[in-house]
């Protein structure tokens, strides 16, 4: 097995492992598996009775709830009291931020929204854009530019990153999210950003201490000037590295870079023609780890309460 290899399974740790495990069990909004709940929290919920039904089969948000808002008002509730409580280390990244909870795939409706730091306790489906910033170098070919993040974020502080990312928000689109993204990570100006080009995406299941990664990121690549250099406007960015493709590609292996950004500067390497099969023994399996089915990972078929219990329709 290749060094890359197993990169690549070490990021889909949950995908290859945990998923089959059966610990963790479906998360049930309106019917639909929307997520996955390890242990270690259905526990928890136990406590909220009249907002999780927690069974030995899943987890059910209460379906008594009318609507949206007051399925996210309830959630949120709980969320906040966790959150008082420091009942998981992923709350203390609360960020007053909120991902849309999703039906089944991408385009379903929406059911209730959560602050970011939490949908990872329930294995909810995460959407992400991300933007390879590269220059093309008379003499050291593509080389790319990463970002080292801030000591202060809540995750993964001082690690190497891609030049530009972040999770796709309540209200905002992936190409609005790009731009808004490149602005304040790198203060990319926009007559620069007419260069972007879209390039697909990239999926992976990742599991940590935090909780579960089930994660989309919409991928974009950004030709940029020689004369160019990043800088960041958020505070979230201590500084800014322009590498040569093959030094990039050896710092995805250190403990130095994070983890979950590793398949989108895999993908454009291998895009660019900078991976290929012909250097790659187990290319095959890596384009795989790549993408990941985590559109129907989730049974679609809604779930029913019949005689008191929870049965798959």
């Amino acid at each position: 097995m290749s060094r890359l290899l197993k990169l690549a399974q070490k990021f889909n740790c949950f995908y290859l492992s945990g998923l089959t495990s059966g610990e963790c069990k479906p998360f049930i909004v309106e019917g639909y598996q929307v997520g996955l709940v390890r242990p270690d929290v259905m526990k928890m919920l136990t406590q909220y009775p009249e907002v999780f039904t927690v069974t030995s089969g899943c987890v059910e948000l209460n379906p008594a709830f009318r609507d949206y808002e007051e399925r996210t008002t309830r959630v949120d509730e709980v969320l906040r009291q966790l959150r008082s409580e420091q009942a998981f280390i992923a709350l203390k990244g609360w960020r007053d931020e909120c991902y849309e909870i999703r039906a089944t795939e991408f385009s379903s409706k929406n059911l209730l929204k959560m602050d970011r730091s939490a949908t990872c306790l329930f294995g909810v489906r995460n959407y992400g854009v991300d933007i390879n910033g590269y220059v093309k170098h008379p003499t050291l070919g593509i080389c790319i530019w990463l970002q080292q993040r801030s000591p202060t974020k809540q995750t993964w502080p001082d690690k190497w990153d891609n030049m530009v990312g972040g999770g796709l928000s309540v209200g905002l689109g992936i190409l609005e999210t790009a731009h808004k993204e490149a602005m304040e990570e790198a203060s990319v100006p926009p007559q620069l950003m007419e260069n972007l080009t879209s390039a697909g995406s990239v999926s992976f299941y990742f599991e940590s201490e935090r909780g579960l990664f089930p994660n989309t990121e919409f991928v974009f690549d950004l030709e940029l000037p020689l004369d160019f250099t990043p800088s960041n406007a958020d505070g979230e960015v201590q500084k800014f590295e322009l590498l040569p493709a093959a030094k990039c590609y050896e710092r995805m292996f250190t403990s130095d870079f994070k983890t979950t950004s590793v398949p989108v500067v895999l993908d454009f390497m291998i895009r660019h023609g900078l991976i290929t099969a012909e250097t790659e023994p187990n290319f095959p399996e890596i384009l795989e780890l790549l993408h990941v089915p985590l559109q129907t990972v989730y049974k679609k078929h809604r779930f029913v309460k019949e005689n008191g219990q929870i049965n798959e329709k």
